[in-house]
This record gives C-alpha cells, structure tokens and sequence, in this order.
C-alpha cells in the first residue's frame, strides 16, 4: 500500500540528481576554499588530484568517530524522553545526554592537545574526509532503505513510502528506523555531524596557530560563534524531538547525507576558509560581529523557548497570556509573542547568526557567504513545506493565523 502522491524536492528526478550533485558540492567547496584564489565562479573549476582525495587515516577516523559519539550515546547519563505519540498509539524513548557528549569531547581534545597530538592536520585531511563522511552516507542510507522492508506498515513515514526506489531511497521509507533502543536518526540529527563539526573548526583553529603562532580574531569568533550554536542545539535537544525532521521525515539518503556530509564539511567552510586567507578585524568591526550574532541568537533562542513552552504546558506563567487560535485538530496556534512577529521568528534568528559567522571572514570572497545563501534557501524551502503540511492539518484555522501573522520570517519583508 502506497501513501503518498505528492512528492517533494523535485519528484523522481531531485532524488536522482541531489545525491550526485551535492556530494559533488561538497567536495568543490572543499577545494575552493584551500585554493589561493578561492573563487566560486573559477573556470575550469578547481580540481584536485585523484591522490588527494583519499588518505587510509580518513576511514579510521570516520568510523572512530561514529563509534565513539555511539558510545556516548548509549552511556547512562542524562534523562530519557518520549517522543511524540506515534500512528500506533506509542511514543519512543530518547537519551537526553548529548551536551554530555559534547562536554567529554571537549575534555578528551583537551587531552590530546595536551599530548601533542597534532589537530591542525585536520586541514590536511578535509577532503579524504569529507569523501569517507559521503561514503558512508550512501552505505548507511542502502542499509536503511533495505531494512525497511522489514518494518510494520504503521513504522513507515508518510513521505518515503511511494513504491518509487529512487524517491524512497532518498526520502527515507521508515521514520525512526532503530537497532535495538538505539535510534538511528536521533543519534544522526544531532550528535557526529554537529559535535564533528565544532571539531573541524577547532582543527583549524590549531592549524592557524601552527601557520601564524597565534589565532586571529576572525578565527576565534567564527569557532566561538559555531560553538555557541551547537552547545545550544544540545543543551536544549529535547526540542528537536517536536520538529519535522523527527516526527514526519523518513530517514533517507536526503537527512543522513546532510546529517553526516553537509553539516560538518560545510558549515566549516568559514574556519578553512580562514586558514589559507586570513583576515584582520579592527575592534569597531569585532563588536558590531559581537552584536550581530547577539541579536540572532537571543531572537533563535527566545522564540524557540516560548514555542516549546507552549507544546508542553500552554497554563505556563510565562505563556499562559499569549493570544491564540483554535483548531479542529483541538491544538492553538500563537499568534501574538515572538509567533506573532512572523511567522518563523526562529529562522529570522538564524539568519541572522549565519551572516555574522561570515563576516569575520571580509568582503573579498564569496565563498564564506555561501552557508547564508544555502540557508536563507533551505529556510525558505522549509517554511513552503511547514506551509503546506499546515495548511492541509489545520485547514480553515491556518487560514485565520497567516491573515493575523502575514509576514513569513523577515517582519515587514517576506
């Protein structure tokens, strides 16, 4: 039994033309950055030698890496949540421990910084393992698309499940697909990607160092900025247990890729960038950086705490005043609050943050605002499907919010 018709990202063809084409992305971007001139729109484009691209430390290291953040996973710290109630009536427990990993990464870098371990040979490294990250991406996601033929019909996600291989392969057919307890697309979301990034931004900060004997300051907010992130996406990883990612996207080649690929190689780009041009920011630029990215995050921050307090107790004192909007499904919509401002005050925040972890890298180069631009674009696309699946859950009372909160993320713009 078929349960979907309508297909996303461009049907048949995105599906088979995005994991060919972002992989290769990722791979570009890498040699852009680590090339003197550093220009997107060089032609012929930049291309390694074959030799480059591969180095036998890579896969050590790759699957090291998942080995070990598994292990933290499975440690018995933190608290275990409940997800959100499933088709078949249950709800799947999750490990709230990944700032605790986050925290015993930072000690163990600490240690080998400590034992000399040279870290700044992670810029060397960037594109064996990038190629690996790919590499395992695509093993991964034909494991979790074989293995899903296995599960319960009610196991299986309602956007991944079209009979169509290519389209399910790379939507994902099941939508929390585990091995044993240990769920794979939880542990994906939030742990190797994210946590591997902060240490590639580390990676290169110790290689400026080892370049320069000392880290410019455009290095040091671009890691602090990008830690700050991070550290707040797992000090609060509770939350992403309510978004799409979680609740309605199967796990497919399209999240583990960007889980385990896109977000580590890319959102470093700023910090490699950094180490073959640096850059010099006066005391006036740094501060308004400082402040830029201030504002982003208290934005980010503020009107994510107030939607999650809502979700779990709307006679909270610091929601309970806000204005609402019933819907047939028995759920209220916020529309007054940061929810009232836009309707995404959360990804105005982020974009904000984004531009600011770009700016200490200057105005010469296109390459580092590139993470904006994905952004702003992946923000827009997300918020067109968050629209669409609105509109059809909530009908009329949709309706009724976008007519009192019009604006969609920048108030008074989009």
């Amino acid at each position: 039994m078929h349960t979907t018709t309508e297909k996303e990202f461009g049907g048949t063809l995105g599906a088979t033309c995005i994991p060919v084409f972002l992989p290769l992305t990722v791979l570009y971007l890498l040699c852009v950055c680590r090339s003197p001139v550093a220009s997107v729109i060089q032609w012929p484009p930049v291309l390694p030698p074959t030799a480059q691209l591969w180095d036998p430390l890579a896969p050590v290291l790759i699957l090291g890496w998942m080995a070990l953040q598994s292990f933290f996973y499975l440690l018995p710290m933190g608290k275990l949540s409940e997800g959100m109630v499933l088709k078949d009536g249950s709800r799947l427990k999750y490990p709230i421990n990944g700032f605790y990993a986050l925290c015993i990464t930072a000690v163990l870098l600490t240690l080998s910084l400590w034992l000399g371990m040279p870290l700044g040979y992670l810029f060397e490294l960037l594109l064996p393992l990038a190629v690996c990250a790919i590499g395992v991406s695509f093993l991964l996601s034909l494991y979790l698309y074989i293995c899903s033929f296995w599960a319960p019909h009610h196991a299986l996600a309602q956007g991944g499940n079209t009979g169509n291989p290519l389209y399910d392969f790379f939507m994902g057919r099941e939508l929390n697909p585990r091995i044993g307890s240990f769920d794979l697309k939880y542990f994906c979301e939030l742990r190797p990607g994210l946590i591997g990034w902060v240490v590639i931004n580390f990676g290169m900060l110790m290689k400026e160092v080892e370049l320069r004997d000392s880290a410019s300051l455009a290095m040091i907010l671009v890691n602090g900025f990008q830690l700050l992130y991070v550290a707040d996406a797992l000090w609060n990883e509770e939350a992403v247990l309510t978004t799409m990612d979680i609740v309605h996207d199967g796990f497919g080649f399209m999240l583990v890729f960007g889980d385990l690929a896109w977000v580590p190689f890319t959102y470093s780009l700023q910090a490699a960038f950094l180490v073959v041009h640096p850059q010099s920011l006066s005391p006036l630029g740094a501060t308004a950086i400082v402040t830029l990215n201030g504002a982003g995050y208290y934005i980010f921050r503020k009107s994510n705490s107030q939607k999650n307090q809502f979700r779990r107790d709307p006679t909270h004192p610091s929601v309970a005043n806000l204005e609402t909007i019933a819907t047939a499904t028995g759920k209220r919509l916020l529309v007054s609050g940061w929810w009232g401002l836009v309707r995404h005050p959360n990804y105005l925040g982020d974009l904000l943050m984004a531009l600011a972890w770009s700016l200490p890298c200057g105005f010469n180069h296109l390459l580092p605002y590139f993470y904006v631009v994905y952004f702003t674009v992946l923000l827009i696309h997300r918020e067109a499907r968050d629209e669409r699946h609105c509109r059809a859950k909530y009908g009329l009372a949709w309706d009724s919010y976008c007519r009192h909160v019009p604006y969609r993320i920048f108030p008074y713009i989009y």
